[in-house]
């Protein structure tokens, strides 16, 4: 798997770095200090070669690392608060998704095996390093997940324009939150299996958010409450 950007170099687990391609226009010494203080093998490479194998801004760093390591649905059971994304797409949504839970304090984030956007270099990008500080948990049906979080004391709130207004919602207790895909939303039976539908009220012409700041406000909104 490859991941690229200077930040991104120095946030990832140094033992999880097999090797790093570095262009040979970089000038700057820490990245070379860096990279020699923790032992990580490196090549100096031409730029054009690193900008055929990603097509984001790699600020002359491509690194390459194992393959993410998902996590089971059972390893989220004792925590407080969990978030699911249902069928998300974009990986630029996932990613800031991913710094807003970290930032929160959430744990565990859950996505189905089908039709979903995966971890991948765009997404430990745009994470900017939180990604290894939340667990991403991929399971086969999101609605089969939902019934062993609710076995598990969780109670589930589902965003969607038809909701109740989050602000005047009770958060108390373990919670899930269910963000839906960019658009088409959160699926019917989803809904159905929901224990509450909360929406944010918009008063501008525009009648939804982007899903990254939807579920940054929902997210922070919850977390004030155990």
């Amino acid at each position: 798997m490859l991941a690229y950007g200077r930040n991104t170099l120095k946030e990832l687990n140094p033992k999880d770095i097999r090797k790093v391609m570095i262009s040979k226009t970089i000038k700057d010494s820490s990245i070379f200090e860096y990279l020699k203080a923790n032992k990580i093998k490196f090549e100096l490479i031409d730029n054009d070669i690193l900008d055929k194998k990603i097509h984001g801004n790699h600020q002359g760093v491509l690194i390459e690392i194992d393959e993410y390591n998902y996590s089971e649905l059972n390893s989220a059971f004792d925590e407080d608060f969990v978030v699911i994304l249902d069928h998300l797409e974009d990986p630029h949504n996932f990613g800031a998704i991913i710094r807003n839970c970290e930032a929160a304090g959430v744990q565990s984030i859950i996505i189905p095996k089908d039709r979903s956007v995966r971890v991948n270099e765009t997404v430990m990008k745009i994470s900017t390093g939180a990604l290894a500080r939340v667990k991403i948990i991929l399971v086969s049906n999101i609605n089969e997940a939902i019934k062993k979080l609710k076995n598990n004391n969780f109670f589930i709130y589902s965003a969607d324009m038809d909701g109740k207004d989050y602000r005047t919602v009770d958060y108390s207790g373990k919670k899930c939150l269910v963000i839906g895909n960019e658009g088409r939303g959160i699926s019917d039976l989803v809904i159905k299996n929901s224990d509450e539908i909360i929406s944010i009220p918009m008063k501008g012409k525009v009648n939804s958010l982007n899903a990254s700041v939807a579920a940054g406000i929902l997210v922070f909104a919850m977390i004030g409450e155990k």
